[in-house]
């Protein structure tokens, strides 16, 4: 990374450099013509006003034009008047060798204003050719060639892109130089962030990156990658609570079973005493494979839809089935079973089997927690795009310190309660897991000796009709 943020470095501030010197030369260069073509229109002036009061006085213009020369030491004029036949009036010395009145009046017919002329030995020259009336005969008009040497000038250009040149190679050295600095000084906290990274594991989840010396956008992928490792940290930490309680949760039945059978092993017993000890035996058995099927369901279930079977179900009739199974526990233990759910029918997307499962989870949880004399209400209704059950009961309740934890795996608010009714510590977890392949969410409110509420929310693909349902 470091490399192609030298080479981005390098070319952007290459192409800068370059902009730069570049326009600055076409700047040079663009003001030098504009000095040396207003220079020659004043010449030019002078010269006319020279001419229309003096003549032919080719003193008096080798004079001006001297002056002129001493004045701009980079710039020598040369000087030509010609009558009306062509005839030279005056020239200035030294203006016949290079620039004959020929080739300059040649010139002037294939350009306009003022142009560009090389004499024969190549040096170049900015000429212009304008008509003046003298003072003697204004009627005539006599011709007047001006021209300005332009080898100081090219001089000056040619030294000046000595210097680009330089400048640019200079650039080309140091430009690389300065953007390696610059990448690898940019890089330097992503390099820590890998090392940091590289020697985390399972047993140093606790290390984080420290985030306040970095630049914004490395501290934002710093601080992302904290929350990772709290997500991760979080995540070992409740794998290795819940690998822990599978292990206590396999070996109390597993030494149960081992301790019957060794008792009875011990002595020869009577078939009576065989019988009961089969008896607890199998009761731990089922015990323990109701346990192994709540694992394996909860991890076949991780990927959400795969193992749906949806279909339109009548939530009323469902509720309903659901009250009439319960109905003989429920008055079995003096709790009262009841269903509200109004005047519509409510048809709910799902697997029929899995949300019996799961409401049968909370209506059993229910009657665990409630006494003689309680009661448990179920209750639908459709709000907006979805549908929501409440399974309400008026039992012991759940502890503020629990309710955070109730549907983690293997968890029991009631740890003796729960094991003397067999109790796996997996149901409410189940709930979530079924919710959430159905795309839904569960939540639970409770007051100690007042009751619990878990409320189900369902997504709603169906409309309603008003139809009674039927009561439990």
């Amino acid at each position: 990374m470091a490399l192609l943020l030298t080479a981005w470095y390098t070319l952007a501030s290459f192409i800068v450099v370059a902009i730069a010197t570049a326009s600055y030369y076409l700047a040079l260069g663009d003001n030098l013509r504009k000095i040396s073509e207003q220079a020659l229109l004043d010449e030019v002036d002078v010269c006319r006003a020279l001419v229309h009061a003096k003549g032919g006085d080719s003193h008096a213009l080798h004079e001006e034009v001297e002056i002129d020369s001493a004045v701009r030491r980079y710039q020598k004029f040369y000087v030509r008047v010609l009558d009306t036949s062509g005839a030279a009036l005056s020239t200035t010395p030294g203006m016949d060798a290079d620039l004959s009145s020929f080739r300059i009046a040649q010139a002037a017919r294939e350009h306009r204003g003022i142009f560009w002329i090389d004499s024969p030995g190549g040096a170049p020259y900015r000429a212009m050719v304008a008509t003046v009336a003298h003072e003697s005969a204004e009627k005539d008009l006599w011709t007047l060639q001006v021209a300005v040497d332009l080898t100081q000038e090219l001089v000056v250009l040619r030294r000046q892109r000595v210097w680009v040149w330089m400048l640019l190679a200079a650039a080309l050295i140091f430009c690389p130089v300065i953007g390696f600095a610059i990448a690898k000084r940019s890089t330097h906290p992503l390099r820590e962030v890998a090392e940091t990274a590289r020697h985390i594991g399972s047993s140093t989840l606790n290390e984080r990156i420290r985030t306040e010396r970095y630049p914004v956008e490395i501290r934002i992928l710093a601080e992302a990658f904290n929350a990772m490792l709290e997500r991760l940290e979080e995540s070992f930490a409740r794998l290795s609570r819940f690998s822990a309680d599978i292990a206590h949760e396999l070996r109390t039945p597993v030494n149960n079973i081992r301790g019957e059978s060794e008792v009875a092993l011990a002595r020869i017993r009577t078939p009576e005493e065989y019988i009961e000890t089969l008896g607890a035996c199998l009761e731990e058995s089922v015990r323990l494979s109701d346990l192994i099927e709540s694992l394996l369901f909860l991890a076949r279930s991780e990927s959400p839809g795969d193992h749906l079977k949806r279909t339109g179900e009548d939530l009323g009739l469902l509720l309903t089935d659901l009250c009439d199974y319960f109905e003989n526990a429920a008055t079995e233990a003096g709790v009262m079973l009841s269903l509200s759910i109004g005047t519509e029918v409510i048809i709910v997307n799902a697997d029929r089997m899995l949300l019996l499962r799961a409401l049968g989870n909370l209506v059993s949880n229910a009657l665990a927690h409630c006494s003689a004399g309680d009661s448990i209400c179920l209750a639908a209704e459709r709000q907006r795009d979805r549908i929501r059950i409440e399974v309400r009961d008026t039992g012991s309740g759940i502890t503020a310190a629990a309710l955070p934890r109730v549907f983690d795996r293997l968890y029991r608010a009631d740890p003796a309660r729960s094991r003397n009714s067999g109790g796996t510590g997996l149901g409410l977890s189940i709930v979530r897991q079924i919710l959430f392949l159905h795309g839904g969410e569960v939540q639970i409110s409770s007051k100690l000796d007042q009751g619990t509420t878990v409320t189900v929310m369902l997504p709603d693909s169906t409309s309603s009709c008003g139809v009674s349902p039927q009561p439990c």
